[in-house]
């Protein structure tokens, strides 16, 4: 099982919210993550208490979402060179 950064995870959550035409499946499909796995982290940034949109900052130190490509690099395997 791969295990994705707090921040990974919020800013693919905030990745969802910044584009009303993306839909889960599609930015999970994107990012290469199960489309239920980005559900969950979803559910569960709502539960904590995330703003309508989804975009909470409690572990993230930069102040703009990443993009997707950032995202779909950030969960990329790490290869050696």
């Amino acid at each position: 099982m791969k295990v994705y950064s707090p921040e990974f995870k919020t800013e693919a959550v905030a990745l969802v919210h910044s584009d009303p035409d993306l839909t889960i499946a599609q930015t999970a499909r994107d990012l290469g993550i199960n489309a239920e796995t980005l559900r969950n982290w979803i559910r569960a940034d709502r539960a904590r208490g995330g703003s309508t949109t989804g975009m909470t900052r409690k572990n993230v130190t930069s102040t703009t979402p990443a993009t997707r490509e950032e995202l779909e690099a950030a969960s990329r395997p790490w290869r050696p060179s």
